[in-house]
């Protein structure tokens, strides 16, 4: 067996994949099947194993990979942070709260909820991670 990956093989699964999903007819194992039209958009992962690699002592790998499409292009953030952590959001123009908007919230499980609904995901101060919680 050969330790490469034949790309055409890998094109053509991944096509009759995604035409499976969309309910279209593939061809596998020389009979014909009829696919399913699935609801929701379908991802494919692949993972692929090195061998006789050791990523600490080998630095053969190098470089940066930009994918053709934004996973998220809207994402939005809110920094939880101190007065400097939000000084430096509010320059780079990402929303802020402070210890005392934090404090606002005060256990208000509709207030908390319509926040977390609101925001992809949060980044917060070293030492505002321990006062999250509560």
């Amino acid at each position: 067996m050969s330790n490469k990956l034949n790309s055409a093989l890998l094109d053509k699964a991944v096509e009759d994949i995604l035409a499976f999903s969309a309910g279209e007819t593939i061809t596998k194992g020389g009979e014909e099947l009829k696919g399913k039209k699935r609801n929701f958009t379908e991802t494919i992962e692949i993972q692929i194993t090195l061998k006789n690699y050791d990523p600490q002592r080998d630095k053969r790998f190098s470089g940066t990979f930009r994918l053709p499409a934004i996973p998220r292009p809207n994402i939005k953030c809110c920094m939880l942070g101190n007065a400097a952590h939000c000084e430096q959001a509010d320059r780079i123009g990402v929303a802020h709260m402070s210890t005392e908007d934090l404090k606002k919230l005060n256990k208000n499980k509709k207030l908390v909820k319509k926040l977390a609904k609101k925001y992809d995901f949060f980044l917060a101060s070293d030492n505002m991670i321990k006062q999250i919680p509560r």
